[in-house]
């Protein structure tokens, strides 16, 4: 379609819709559609920092996108079709951004609050400055919200996003202690912060001086500089305070410009890679070294490192009486950060590592790392909460660390544990990495060697290219065994791993309702009510039906959905989630003798043409459930579909039917005339010459038959009719309408046909809502070994078939780490549902014996002790992390929620929050002559 023009007007009912004289507007809804889907294709090919975008409400602009037409089928009940849905959607009103603004109304501008914690998609949209234009332009409306695009992270991390949240500053002035609020950009540097707060405190430049005031702490001076606030690590809300210079001898004597006293706060010197553990330390525990042996160019180091409450980076390594029981302050939404470090910086192995120099084995060099900063990020802030007693720490350097090499994780709103746990995992092996120079190395075809010499390989080529504290400790290896669907080609490779990610087995079961027809047409329909797995696939419930009904060896079974009395979807995946099936769909069962992979399938619909819908001339409305059989032949011709549908139909046969007389047609030809008049015609088919064999169709074998059968689209849009002499080449697939005159009716019993059961069938058979049962971590981890074929978007190329194919998996286990963690799969996301799975998972916290399942049997002990785990409260929409950690030293647990630490009973960790376990192997080593054995834990 040509793009209108948009200066156009449409008028309504005499007035220019939209209200607001002179307002300008595409002819169409489609043509409002047109015009924003090129503004934003152009926008796309011209990304860069700076551009413009603006905050709308998703609330406003769903009801935009149902006019215009887009979004509408995912909105649908389950996508169905849209015709039975009603399409005359009203034309919005005036933008109306009211629900995601703090108080709903104010001006416009960058000093409007939008509301914390919104969700892009869920709560506004992100619209390119000319989309907003133009929808100001036809709907009004407002207010604005205005956000700029910024590039976020270094090196080959860089990736652009809009500012929703700019960064919100508390400006005190120590001269009155009053307080105003700057708004800015995290992007902008300290020369346009000393601007701006001059500017609301109309202070002249010369004269101000800004300091850092965490935690109402005067952390550091803020000189002029093309730093930007977000690499001086300023947080959301924090506090900065304003002095001017000749008021500042007061705080120089240690009270400020009010007389009150400062406390004194030794200000920690710049990073250095040379400022690691094993410098010259003070008595005071702070290092002497003020080595600036800094990257040359590199914007990563500031001119200072923030404090986090008085503990820098050169603090003493001595563990203070209980230390390890500090808390970590939440910077805003930070709770998954704070979980997740909790659990790293109590695993035995990486305390000691961090806790000794471990400077020699920064990599700074390696371009999958990050300069060697997030592990001095990660080690400062493991020995500040190893050596500050119980005085909680703000992790505001660390947190900016991660904004920079992961922006993912930057913002304030709620993340994931486990995918920043990965990420730290990796980053931390990266910048760890012993290896300068990794070696190139050429994957081998294996064909036929032992799995003993292909495992050693794999992992010698491995370690040839990772090689740190994170390998030695975390990291493990599987056998992971692909084959093919069609050629069976068998591929087997030997993988590394940091963690295993187990899905959590449903017990809770479903009550569902199939009925079954027969596809050769050997007996009637019947309905089953039978009990899967509320989160099983549709193998389960075609085992689970195949029971029910006595299937015999041989015989297969073709699921499908039935809607608006045709074919909505076969249920032709094995692995097809049954949660895809609402309680109110229609699910049939076609039942077959053979597997019905590769075979041209025909479809018969129903449609009744009863005397009056004739006399109306109309065409019918479709009835019942549609009929499906297999054609063998390659090129059926009309008799071969008239005898499969005679076959279908028989069971519905009537005992005694009136003999259906000649209608004059010969050898069940229409007539030229009669098939472009009339799409009902009454024709008629002879069966062919041979036997049909069936009892049901021994009467009919020599005298014609009453119905007349239509070819139809995919679409059901078409119907011609079918002849005894046609061809067919419908492809894989034919479709075909079967008309019921009254003939038919007097011949056949339809109401076999009719009131399908839905899946959730309330007025038969119900079966008692199962409660939801605990697991075991045993379960789970049989529930990941188990086979299962790759997803559609994961296809696998197979060498043999030299085509991509969507292959089974098995994975083993095939050596165990000293750290080995399980990531509990409670967050599912689907086309169908987004849900959080608060099964309890019932694991072992002493004596994990993962023995069975290991097939490298190398001499290690396979047991496990617990010792950390990352908690997950609440649902999708937000919830709570924290975390449980175990002090070695002590055998006692500590519960870590943010800033408060307090001891936990050791039979109280379990609950069903655990979203990742953290284990650690327990050696076993003999003990004298006696042949007695003791227990020690790896690392300890």
């Amino acid at each position: 379609m040509t793009m209108i023009d948009s200066s156009c007007l449409m008028e309504n009912g005499g007035g220019v819709v939209g209200g607001g004289g002179g307002s300008c507007l595409p002819c169409t809804s489609e043509e409002e559609k047109q015009i924003v889907e090129e503004l934003n294709r152009e926008a796309e090919r011209d990304l860069k920092e700076g551009n413009l975008y603006f905050v709308v409400s998703s609330r406003w602009f769903s009801k935009w996108e149902r006019y215009v037409g887009q979004g509408f089928v995912d909105n649908l009940d389950n996508g169905k079709s849209l015709e039975s849905q009603d399409l005359d959607v009203e034309r919005p009103g005036p933008i109306d951004n009211s629900d995601i603004i703090e108080g709903g109304s104010g001006n416009e501008g960058d000093e409007l609050e939008l509301v914390r914690a919104l969700l892009e998609g869920k709560d506004y949209v992100l619209v390119p400055k000319k989309v907003w234009e133009k929808l100001v332009q036809w709907y009004k409306g407002g207010p604005a919200l205005p956000r700029k695009m910024i590039s976020q992270g270094v090196f080959n991390r860089k990736q652009f996003n809009v500012e929703v949240y700019p960064l919100r500053l508390k400006l005190i002035d120590c001269r009155d202690d009053s307080e105003s609020t700057i708004r800015i950009s995290k992007k902008a540097s300290l020369q346009e912060l000393y601007e701006r707060v001059c500017s609301v405190r109309r202070v002249e430049r010369e004269k101000a001086c800004i300091w850092d005031y965490f935690n109402k702490q005067k952390s550091s001076q803020l000189s002029i500089s093309n730093q930007t606030l977000e690499e001086l690590n300023l947080q959301m809300d924090q506090e900065i305070l304003l002095e001017l210079k000749e008021e500042s001898s007061h705080s120089q004597s240690g009270k400020d410009s009010t007389g009150n006293e400062l406390a004194v706060v030794t200000l920690e010197p710049p990073r250095s890679p040379m400022s690691i553990a094993g410098g010259p330390v003070m008595s005071n525990g702070h290092s002497s070294s003020y080595s600036l042996d800094l990257q040359p160019g590199s914007a990563l180091n500031s001119s200072f490192t923030d404090m986090d409450n008085g503990f820098g980076v050169h603090s003493s390594v001595r563990r203070v009486e209980k230390g390890g029981l500090a808390g970590l302050q939440n910077m805003g939404n930070t709770c998954f950060m704070n979980s997740a470090l909790q659990c790293l910086v109590h695993t035995p192995q990486l305390v000691e590592y961090f806790l000794q120099d471990y400077s020699e084995e920064i990599n700074t060099q390696n371009p999958l790392g990050m300069h060697g900063e997030l592990a001095n990020a990660f080690g400062d802030l493991l020995r500040k909460l190893w050596s500050s007693g119980r005085t909680a720490i703000a992790p505001r350097v660390f947190k900016g660390k991660l904004a920079l090499f992961a922006p993912q994780f930057s913002g304030y709103n709620q993340h994931d544990s486990q995918e920043l746990l990965a990420f730290l995992l990796d980053g931390l092996h990266e910048d760890l990495n012993r290896v300068k120079q990794k070696p190139y190395i050429e994957m081998k075809d294996w064909s036929g060697e032992p799995d003993e010499e292909i495992a050693d390989e794999c992992w010698r080529n491995h370690k040839a290219r990772n090689d740190s504290v994170i390998v030695d400790v975390c990291q493990g290896q599987y056998k992971s065994t692909l084959v093919c669907p069609i050629c069976s080609k068998v591929s087997i490779t030997f993988d590394p791993f940091m963690y295993l990610s187990l899905p959590l087995p449903s017990t809770v079961t479903r009550s569902m309702t199939v009925t079954v027809f027969y596809g050769d047409g050997s007996g009637l329909p019947m309905p089953y009510t039978i009990s899967v797995l509320k989160n099983g696939n549709c193998r389960d419930l075609s085992q689970a039906l195949g029971t029910a009904c006595c299937l015999e060896g041989g015989e297969s079974l073709l699921l499908a959905e039935v809607f608006d009395h045709k074919i909505y979807r076969l249920l032709e995946n094995p692995f097809e989630p049954l949660v895809s099936i609402k309680d109110e769909d229609r699910i049939v069962a076609y039942r077959f003798s053979g597997k019905g992979t590769g075979r041209r399938k025909l479809e018969i619909i129903h449609r009744d043409k009863s005397t009056l819908e004739i006399l109306k001339g109309n065409v019918g409305k479709s009835f019942g459930t549609p009929l499906i059989t297999y054609m063998d032949d390659d090129s059926p011709t009309g008799a071969d579909i008239y005898l499969a549908a005679c076959k279908l139909l028989s069971p519905l046969k009537r005992a005694s039917s009136p003999t259906m007389a000649h209608s004059g047609k010969e050898n069940g030809l229409l007539s030229e005339a009669n098939a472009e008049t009339s799409s009902s015609c009454n024709g008629h088919c002879e069966p062919r010459d041979q036997s049909i064999g069936d009892t049901e169709l021994e009467d009919t074998s020599s005298q014609e038959l009453s119905f007349q059968l239509f070819l139809t689209d995919d679409r059901y849009s078409s119907c011609k009719p079918i002849f005894k002499d046609s061809v067919i080449s419908s492809g894989n697939q034919i479709k075909v309408v079967f008309e019921w005159t009254e003939k038919e009716q007097k011949l056949y019993d339809s109401s076999y046909l009719k009131d399908l059961p839905e899946v959730y069938h309330k007025t038969g058979y119900t079966a008692k809502k199962t409660r939801q049962e605990a697991v075991s971590l045993f379960s789970c981890l049989e529930a990941f070994l188990t086979e299962e074929p790759l997803g559609p978007d994961d296809m696998w190329y197979c060498p043999s078939c030299k085509e991509h194919r969507q292959a089974t998996k098995k994975l083993d286990l095939w050596m165990l780490p000293d750290i080995l963690v399980f990531h509990l799969k409670r967050f599912s996301y689907s086309r169908y549902l987004k849900n959080k799975l608060d099964t309890f998972v019932d694991f072992p916290i002493h004596n994990l014996d993962l023995s069975k399942y290991v097939k490298k049997k190398d001499g290690h002990s396979f047991t496990y002790e617990l010792f950390a785990i990352s908690n997950h409260y609440g649902g999708l929409g937000g919830g709570h992390y924290t975390a449980f950690a175990k002090l070695i030293d002590e055998n006692r647990w500590y519960s870590f929620d943010d800033s408060r630490v307090s001891p936990v009973n050791e039979d109280d960790i379990k609950t069903s929050a655990a979203y990742v376990l953290f284990y650690q192997r327990v050696r076993t080593e003999s003990k004298g002559e006696s042949g007695e054995t003791s227990q020690v834990q790896a690392g300890s």
